[in-house]
């Protein structure tokens, strides 16, 4: 058995040389949690706390489940909030290969220590402080312990948390390499809290739909000042416009004057005229054309009888006598 203090070294060869010349094994230096879009949106930037206080709460948990790309988030909220009976709850993971590990505890434990953070978590598979599943990692605050090993058998995870006298002889009696956790080195790994997050998703939605209600708004106050400005300054020549309304009105009243001296009326009232009579002397009018000078011809059909004219029908009979017998006069308005 052997008991560490400190991050166990991952190579025992002589310390690496890079190509400056830097020792490899400087110190290291502790990754703190950056602030993310949520957080910018919602316009929360001067609230948020990197320097977290190590604490270890009296109620944690933890596990391992399938991973599946994309739904992470929702499986291991889901599988703590069953754990710790309550769906208010404080939760951290990891991901290594096809395994998502979590820790998590009820938010009620975290009352007293709001900006935290559990050290544990830097232990989690593919964290800063995790080097084998063989190792136990232990971790010793204020009279308090806990330990975090992976039974070699079924392989779960399994977490010790207790009064560091009674924990760490326990811890001590297996026979394993042990490696305890640096809070001033280990990555900070913030607790996520699902409730949380949605409102502060809430707020920077609202914060984005009143910021471009704004901007929106001023851009048109702008549009519509620059409008104003060039209507105030705006030449206004009316003279010309003035002109063109004249003018289009005497050519509106010469069209109407050239309209009402149209000979329309006076042509359908001659052959009306004509119509009429032809109906008592059983004739056809076959043609009235309307010269270019305003003059009218026409051509009618008549009995033999009434070739020298009747009534209105006054004009020339035609030589010879048509198929059905009657004659063809041409007249002229």
């Amino acid at each position: 058995m052997a008991f560490g203090l400190g991050r166990k070294n991952k190579t025992e060869s002589q310390p690496a040389v890079d190509q400056t010349g830097a020792d490899a094994d400087a110190p290291k230096v502790q990754s703190k949690p950056q602030p993310g879009m949520a957080t910018k949106a919602a316009g929360e930037l001067k609230y948020f706390l990197s320097d977290l206080t190590p604490f270890l709460p009296s109620e944690l948990v933890g596990g391992m489940l399938p991973y599946v790309p994309g739904t992470e988030d929702e499986a291991v909220w889901n599988a703590a909030s069953q754990a710790c009976a309550t769906e208010k709850v404080h939760y951290l993971y990891s991901i290594e290969g096809d395994r998502v590990w979590y820790l998590a505890c009820p938010s009620s434990v975290m009352a007293s220590n709001p900006d935290s953070w559990c050290p544990l978590a830097a232990a989690l598979p593919g964290n800063s402080e995790f080097w084998d599943k063989e190792t136990v990692y232990i971790y010793e605050k204020d009279g308090v312990a806990t330990a975090l090993r992976w039974d070699q058998e079924t392989g779960r995870m399994q977490i010790f948390l207790g009064a560091a006298r009674s924990i760490l002889p326990r811890i001590q009696s297996m026979d394993a390499n042990f490696i305890t956790i640096n809070d001033k080195v280990a990555d900070i790994v913030p607790w996520r809290n699902r409730q949380l997050r949605t409102e502060q998703l809430a707020r920077g939605t609202a914060r984005i739909l009143m910021l471009a209600g704004i901007a929106v708004s001023v851009v048109l106050m702008a549009v519509i000042a620059i409008e104003y400005i060039m209507i105030n300054f705006l030449d206004r020549n009316l003279e010309k416009v003035k002109q063109d309304t004249e003018t289009a009105s005497m050519q509106l009243l010469t069209k109407a004057a050239d309209l009402s001296r149209n000979d329309v009326l006076r042509h359908t009232v001659r052959i009306q005229q004509l119509l009429d009579d032809l109906t008592k002397v059983d004739g056809t009018l076959v043609r009235y054309e309307v010269g270019k000078d305003g003059s009218a011809e026409w051509e009618v059909l008549v009995p033999p009888a009434y070739s020298t004219g009747v009534m209105s029908i006054r004009g020339q009979a035609q030589p010879g006598i048509e198929k059905d017998g009657r004659v063809r006069v041409k007249g002229k308005n």
